[in-house]
């Protein structure tokens, strides 16, 4: 274990290319890298590129030609931590939220392999995110490079392997970005956190609901319903 002491956030260099490959402290071990990003597994983080050197386009070209996906951090190639449960909870809040916006036109609603530049040199991958029409250019995006928007309502479907810590990174991320809301589901407890700043935060149990604020007006989404739709294997019982 290293024994370098704590630093300020590292120095970037600027490159002609226009990326910004971080310059970690040279006592910094795996270990330390891992800290830094939350303390998240090994297993998740990409050596190649290296880290502190990946950029946009190693992610583009990464997701092309192989079935994983990856969220940019400081230079480093994050896997995105999914499993099939969290999928199934993601999706059904999406279909919720897709017909609420049939009525309510109000912006456009992305999956978890949509990836966000939110902030230079971070692209994330919220399990659901809500970005309202205010947020768009006035220009047609294109398809690619990844689009420099941020969501007004980000969820994460939590899996085994996020970690507290870069769970609370993510968070600060997202508010410095300038997400409105988020939401954090739990699937361990079958309960929601939901933050309108890194530091309000209102805790919603199973018999509680979800509620869209100011950024989904009037929409409202029941967690116990929802475990319960996710918890099915076969269609429902004949009334």
């Amino acid at each position: 274990m290293s024994t370098a002491t704590a630093t300020s956030p590292p120095a970037t260099l600027e490159l002609a290319a226009g990326t910004r490959p971080h310059v970690w402290p040279s006592g910094w071990s795996l270990a330390d890298l891992q800290q830094h990003l939350g303390g998240i597994p090994a297993e998740r983080i990409r050596l190649v590129p290296a880290p502190g050197c990946a950029t946009e386009q190693d992610l583009l070209e990464i997701a092309d030609r192989e079935d994983r996906l990856y969220e940019l951090d400081d230079g480093v190639l994050v896997e995105k931590a999914m499993g099939w449960y969290e999928s199934i909870l993601a999706t059904w809040i999406a279909a919720q939220i897709a017909a609420y916006l049939k009525t309510h036109d109000l912006g456009q609603l992305l999956g978890a392999d949509g990836p966000l530049k939110i902030l230079p040199g971070t692209i994330m991958l919220p399990d659901v995110a809500f970005i309202g029409w205010s947020r768009f250019p006035t220009h047609r995006l294109a398809r690619r490079p990844v689009p420099a928007l941020v969501p007004d309502l980000a969820i994460e479907v939590l899996s085994k392997a996020n970690t507290k810590a870069e769970m609370e990174r993510k968070l600060k991320q997202y508010f410095e970005a300038g997400v409105r809301l988020v939401w954090y589901i739990d699937p361990e407890t079958r309960s929601a956190r939901v933050f309108t700043s890194p530091t309000e935060v209102t805790e919603v149990d199973e018999d509680g609901m979800l509620d869209g604020g100011q950024v989904l007006p009037g929409f409202q989404l029941s967690l116990r319903r929802l475990f319960e739709r996710a918890d099915r294997q076969g269609p429902a019982p004949a009334e």
